[in-house]
């Protein structure tokens, strides 16, 4: 009796442990003592920044609300909740009804869903000439207005990154990750789900800013609306992307640590697993992310382009490098690979973040990190999508009535970026996870791509050696400086 009680209980907590473990882990071996540090252990994952996951459902049911009202009171009738009088004060404009704007979002989210779709269907076949496409076209779209508006400078920083020598090894890595991405269908279903998940909110998001583009404040307090909407449209889009970025991550981390998908070892239903974790448990860092990376991201990738043009102004460039390098402090606990760690490991954002940077950095895997530009190539086709949507929504707006035009499409263009962005965060979730798994341990990409393998490593090689040139010429003309100044006194 005493063995069979012994028995059950083993197979009871046998059954627990193999359904809360890590998903990735390794198959039991007699080398599992020295297995890959890549693997990590089969531990029970808890739920983590459980905090940034209520303020994001709190934010959700609050806005969802206002939307609600917002549209409600302008549809078929105007001022039909009767709140006008709290806003009289800022009544400057001839009000109108939801519903004269609301079909013109309803023509951005069908374009930025067509582009989505569109992308991950031609995903295997024309993704390259896609992304080189979308480079140049943007590049084209946005000197046209640099023209026109006299942006140039603004214009100038944002398409630096991908005029630069890197650009050649950029192409080869998100060409490996498309090939890798395209060899698991299951997750560009995850993607197109998640957009329809997008497309849902949208319509009750675009209720809302409709009924605030229809109403009779002014200018002024209908920009101020539009843009607190935004960014909680951008906040949730982003939380969404990040969901896919952590589920994509999740079986690529998989692929790649077993040896393929159609390995013995893989775990059973390795998608439902990732699936579970990143919307219950790692949701909350995935939301408390979200709301921090891409803004870093940006700022970051501004400072590097203006730090390249300063030239020898000494005052101006000790300003830059001290933005630059609070940014970078910045980017260690706000970075896109924390997501693979969370995919992996279950831990927290920043956890996640600090792991990675700090892996990066005891590698020397850093420096081909930052010499990569595949998240500046994959922006540029999110944002060409959506210009593409807002000039769609926009001219429609202006054929039917030309007032309010700028506004309806600029935020139409954020909801095709969304909607666009939903579809390349595969991309770049599995450029993520080559380069965590190339740090913690190369020869996975090794024995996943023997070619690609060589190819990083001999990059990494020659990053190494141009980080330790540039170094002593640094060095040496500090030194030099220095000298000359001693002589001189």
């Amino acid at each position: 009796m005493r063995s069979t009680t012994t028995t059950m209980s083993e197979s009871q907590s046998t059954s627990t442990s193999s359904d809360d473990a890590e998903f990735a882990s390794m198959p039991s071996t007699d080398h599992d003592a020295t297995a890959s540090p890549a693997v990590p252990e089969q531990l029970r994952r808890h739920w983590r920044d459980v905090f940034w996951l209520g303020i994001f459902a709190i934010h959700l049911i609050g806005l969802g609300f206002v939307l609600a009202v917002l549209g409600i009171n302008r549809f078929k009738k105007a001022d039909r909740l009767k709140i006008d009088k709290y806003t009289y004060r800022f009544l400057e404009n001839e009000s109108e009804l939801t519903e004269t704007y609301w079909p013109f979002y309803a023509v951005a989210a069908g374009v930025g869903s067509v582009i989505g779709w569109v992308w991950l269907a031609l995903l295997g076949s024309k993704a390259m000439k896609m992304m080189k496409f979308s480079v140049h076209v943007l590049t084209t779209y946005l000197g046209v207005i640099s023209v026109l508006c006299f942006w140039g400078a603004q214009v100038d920083c944002t398409i630096v990154p991908v005029y630069a020598p890197e650009l050649p090894f950029t192409m080869l890595v998100l060409q490996k990750a498309v090939k890798m991405v395209w060899n698991l269908p299951e997750v560009l279903r995850v993607a197109c789900a998640f957009m329809v998940v997008m497309l849902l909110w949208m319509a009750i998001w675009s209720f809302g800013a409709a009924g605030v583009v229809a109403s009779s404040i002014g200018d002024g307090g209908r920009w101020w609306l539009l843009a607190m909407l935004s960014v909680s449209l951008f906040w949730t889009g982003a939380v969404l992307c990040n969901t896919v970025h952590v589920i994509v991550s999740g079986m690529v981390f998989l692929v790649l640590i077993h040896g393929g998908r159609e390995a013995v070892s893989m775990p059973p239903k390795p998608l439902l697993n990732s699936l579970r974790y990143a919307l219950t448990t790692s949701f909350g860092s995935i939301c408390y992310g979200s709301l921090f990376t891409a803004a870093i991201r940006t700022l970051r990738w501004e400072i590097r382009g203006l730090r390249s043009k300063i030239g020898n102004n000494e005052c101006l460039l000790c300003c830059v490098d001290f933005m630059f390098h609070l940014v970078e402090t910045l980017v260690r606990f706000f970075n896109k690979y924390a997501y693979v760690q969370i995919a992996a490991h279950g831990k927290g954002f920043n956890h996640s973040a600090r792991d990675a940077w700090e892996l990066f950095q005891s590698t020397g895997v850093e420096a081909l990190v930052a010499y990569d530009c595949s998240g500046s190539v994959l922006l540029m086709g999110t944002i060409l999508g959506g210009l593409i949507t807002g000039t769609c929504a926009g001219v429609w707006t202006w054929l039917r009535t030309k007032d309010r035009v700028i506004m309806v499409g600029f935020t139409a263009m954020l909801m095709g970026m969304i909607l666009v962005g939903l579809a390349m965060v595969v991309v770049e979730s599995a450029v993520t996870s080559i380069y965590i798994c190339y740090a913690e341990d190369p020869s996975l990409i090794n024995r996943w791509d023997a070619e690609f393998f060589n190819q990083m490593s001999e990059a990494l090689h020659q990053r190494l050696q141009h980080r330790s040139a540039r170094t002593r010429v640094t060095t040496q003309n500090r030194f030099d400086s220095q000298l000359q100044v001693s002589v001189s006194m």
